[in-house]
């Protein structure tokens, strides 16, 4: 009967012009797709075979591997490659060219993996009870012509390429698994999907154009997003910046590296260089490939890219092993260095059988995506069972086993050829890595968990109470032909957990939602390696835990003597330093700048140099932040103590000094220049000692309001004791001569009134700036880097420049009016003294400006306490010592007579 009862177009269904009889012989090529005869006379199959026969011959049917069943799931493997060599004709060719079948011999663990999960879903009785299952596979040999007529065959026939017609001896093909690569699953879903049969493919989805419409895929790898997420996660963990990228010449590769280059670069990374692998089909077109790949050779040699990330296809290694051979082709000298090789899920690490011997060391170290899984301990025993002699229906293993193991059966010996002989009795698990592994690999995996969850969605249809009678034949139980596309629906939904206790299910889209383990290889000298897991991409974890690595399980290339190796443009730039982009360099490549001074970079290969907070400062290096410590001139300090120690010293010293004077208050010498002056002077210079401490000490608010002001006052009461006391001097000896005026200004009020104008005077200024901006306690943070100063803030400091310029303006009227006075005649003129006093209190003061504008922060203050202490220390000696020596030591000077006789 047929499939289909109109075709979809003239051009593409065509009645034969003659009835049962083909029009033309089927075809070699594509238009399988489209060949749509009707055999609308043929009553039953026989006729329809002797219709077909003689015509299939010419078809060269692919080698398959057949286990007959209830239901069968067709597969679609690449386990070889048809090689010829180019050939320039100068007549017509024959029709047949000579041909040498190369196989990939990892490739058949494929084919175990499909016939072992079969196996065992036959052998449970919980999958599908009463019902077998069973397979047909067939070679796509990576070939677009070869895999359309695969495919095809899977639509027909056992063994008949008869495509459309159902007949009663035909197969109940439910699903097809397939292909190894993308282009391959794409050409088995244009046909497929005009069936609507399920395709589950173990590749990454095929790039999609405008013009293809929606296929029904069921990928068993996870998406492309998590391979880039665990690629870049990688990167970012170990700091490669600088990498290598290689990709392979197709839509899927073009698509990756669209991807990742917007997506490394927002994470920091640069790529130095980006190389596609061109996709051959003839072994002699590896030769063909010198230029390209002795140029992919030149990227990799002396480059400071130690990693390269690899998005290829399956036998994409096996073309990376040419790259020291091509390299030799054309006169490179130089060897590729150690490389940290970055792989996808899809890349296995496997060789054509014409490099068995070839060095493998390229590889060392290499880590690699691979789908989640732990081996099966049963799939190794399938493995090692394994023999042509009990490998019923398996039309793979002669090449197979001949190609892998070097032999040839007795059968296929040509005369005259000497050949090792295949006993049969060769072991799998003798083969270097590099042609078998006995542990699965991630793509037999995937074709593994693909079985399964083929047959779990045929479970739940068949289990299906309400589609029940739809679906099945209940005498026969098997499925109509018309009813495989309600598959998909149970498909979409599937959910198990393999025998690996990994649960199996896809998303929205159709694409299995699983992690990806990151292997590290380990290769050894006997051509062997080892995969050792390292790390693990989790999609069902949190974004900060999704991804794990453990270092310290890793080897390295011995290039790198197992330690972490270096893939950046640029060493990284040390804390205390920033990074300056090169110009018209990528932004990886860059040079190294200091930090400015009061900044700091505690990272490595920062953009910029920060500030520290206010309460920090930068460290020597710049480097890091140092908390600031609180500065204030302290009694606990040295310097603070040492000067809290003078101030009341001297204070205790003019205190004795007043006592003595009051004491001695009759004596002439005491009563010289009027005895009240004298007093004033002695207790002001004694608050003005005093009034130090209130400079000691953190500073608070009411000793920042004191402090300055009270000093003003003071000095300014004891500048202006010692100017009323120089010009009671003058008029003293003024109202000496005789008829002179000035006797009336002699006296106790003319000394008074100076005294209270010379300090009222100050004391309103001080009012003033009390009034209009007065000192505050503050915190400086930038005068001294390493402290936060605590100080008083003088408020306006116009103001305070007024007081200290009014003391300076008392002090210079009294030194010129005791300058003038020095050599008035007399036995004791104490206007000498004043003038030295007056010197010294100058002196203090004019060298006080500019130390205090040179120093910061306690130093400031313990300066200005110097010259208190200084100045009225000079004062102090300067006026009162004469007359101290005479009162204590030369006693007997002390009255009119002496004092007038004698001249001191």
């Amino acid at each position: 009967m047929p499939l289909f009862e109109e075709s979809s177009s003239e051009e593409e269904l065509e009645a034969p012009e003659t009835q049962g009889t083909p029009e033309a012989e089927a075809p070699d090529h594509i238009p399988y797709l489209v060949t749509f005869a009707f055999w609308e006379t043929a009553t039953d199959c026989n006729s329809l075979f002797n219709e077909w026969k003689g015509k299939e011959a010419n078809v060269n049917v692919s080698v398959w591997y057949h286990q007959s069943g209830d239901f069968i799931i067709g597969g679609i493997a690449t386990h070889g490659v048809f090689v010829s060599s180019p050939t320039s004709f100068t007549e017509e060719p024959p029709p047949d060219l000579p041909e040498e079948l190369v196989i990939v011999p990892k490739n058949y663990q494929h084919l175990l993996a499909f016939a072992f999960a079969v196996k065992e879903i036959n052998e449970n009785p919980q999958i599908l009870p009463n019902i077998t299952l069973g397979f047909h596979i067939y070679d796509s040999y990576d070939n677009a012509r070869r895999t359309y007529r695969a495919t095809m065959l899977l639509l027909s026939l056992l063994e008949r390429l008869v495509p459309n017609y159902v007949c009663d001896t035909q197969n109940n093909l439910i699903a097809v698994i397939g292909g190894l690569d993308t282009e391959i699953s794409l050409q088995i879903a244009n046909n497929l999907d005009i069936y609507k049969f399920p395709q589950v493919i173990y590749s990454p989805a095929p790039v999609m154009n405008d013009k293809t419409p929606g296929l029904p895929f069921y990928q068993m790898v996870p998406q492309e997003a998590i391979q880039n997420e665990g690629i870049l996660a990688l990167l970012l963990h170990f700091r490669w910046t600088w990498i290598g990228l290689v990709y392979i010449d197709n839509d899927n590769g073009e698509r990756f590296v669209q991807t990742v280059s917007q997506m490394f670069t927002q994470r920091g990374v640069c790529f130095a260089f980006i190389e596609r692998i061109p996709k051959f089909t003839y072994v002699s077109d590896i030769y063909g490939m010198q230029e390209q790949g002795a140029k992919i050779h030149d990227k990799l040699v002396d480059r400071k890219a130690n990693v390269v990330v690899v998005h290829a296809e399956s036998y994409s290694s096996a073309i990376f092993r040419w790259l020291p051979r091509l390299a030799e082709l054309q006169n490179r000298a130089q060897k590729i260095k150690g490389k940290v090789w970055i792989t996808t899920a899809q890349m296995e690490i496997n060789s054509f059988v014409i490099q068995r011997n070839w060095d493998t060391e390229i590889f060392s170290g290499a880590l690699s995506l691979r789908i989640h899984s732990n081996d099966l301990s049963r799939f190794k025993s399938f493995e090692e069972s394994r023999n042509p002699s009990n490998a019923k229906g398996d039309g793979f293993i002669r090449d197979f086993w001949q190609q892998s193991f070097g032999c040839i059966f007795p059968d296929t010996a040509e005369d005259g050829v000497e050949a090792e002989i295949c006993t049969g009795q060769e072991k799998l698990e003798n083969l270097p890595a590099f042609f078998f592994e006995m542990s699965m690999t991630g793509q037999s995996y995937s074709i593994y968990n693909a079985v399964y969850a083929v047959a779990h969605a045929l479970h739940a249809m068949l289990s299906s109470k309400d589609k029940r009678r739809a679906m099945m034949d209940t005498q026969s139980q098997k499925l109509q032909n018309q009813q495989y596309w309600q598959l998909h629906q149970f498909l979409r939904v599937v959910s198990f957990n393999n025998s690996d206790q990994n649960k199996i299910f896809f998303n929205e889209k159709g694409e299995v939602v699983a992690g990806l383990d990151v292997n590290n290889l380990k290769f050894f000298s006997n051509e062997s390696f080892l995969r050792v897991k390292v790390g693990r991409m989790d999609v069902q974890a949190s974004l900060d835990q999704a991804f794990t690595i453990d270092e310290d399980a890793i080897t390295w290339h011995s290039w790198f003597n197992q330690t972490r190796p270096l893939s950046v443009c640029t060493e990284s730039c040390h804390p205390g330093s920033s990074k300056k982009v090169k110009e018209g360099k990528p932004y990886c490549c860059y040079d190294c700048i200091p930090c400015p001074e009061g900044k700091i970079s505690n990272r490595e290969d920062m953009n910029d140099c920060n500030k520290c907070s206010d309460k920090d400062y930068p460290s020597k290096h710049q480097d890091f932040c140092i908390p600031r410590t609180l500065s204030f001139l302290s009694y606990e300090e040295p310097l603070g103590l040492s000067l809290a120690f003078f101030a009341p010293s001297f204070s205790l010293i003019t205190a004795l000094v007043l006592i003595m004077f009051v004491k001695h208050h009759n004596t002439p010498i005491v009563k010289a220049n009027n005895q009240e002056l004298t007093y004033t002077l002695l207790f002001s210079l004694l608050l003005c000692f005093l009034c130090t401490s209130l400079f000691i000490g953190r500073p608070e608010k009411l000793t920042c309001l004191l402090r300055q002001t009270a000093f003003a006052i003071i000095f300014s009461v004891a500048v202006s004791s010692v100017l009323a006391k120089t010009i009671m001097v003058i008029l003293a000896f003024m109202a000496t001569k005789p008829g002179s005026r000035m006797r009336k200004w002699l006296g106790k009020e003319l000394a008074i009134s100076i005294v209270l104008s010379c300090s009222l005077i100050q004391a309103s200024i001080c009012i003033v700036w009390l009034g209009i901006s007065p000192p505050f306690p503050d915190v400086d943070m930038h005068s001294v880097a390493e402290e936060i100063v605590l100080e008083c803030n003088e408020g306006s400091v116009t103001m305070f420049y007024c007081a200290l310029s009014y003391m300076g303006f008392l002090a210079i009227i009294s030194f010129t009016v005791a300058f003038l006075s020095r050599k008035l005649p007399g036995s004791f003129n104490e206007a000498k003294f004043i003038t030295f006093s007056m010197l010294v209190f100058c002196s203090v003061w004019l060298s006080f400006v500019p130390s205090y504008l040179s120093t910061k922060g306690k130093y400031m203050v313990a300066v200005e306490i110097f010259s208190i202490l200084a100045s009225s220390s000079g004062l102090l000696g300067c006026i009162f010592s004469p007359k101290c020596y005479i009162i204590m030591l030369r006693p007997e000077v002390n009255n009119r007579e002496q004092l007038m006789r004698r001249k001191f």
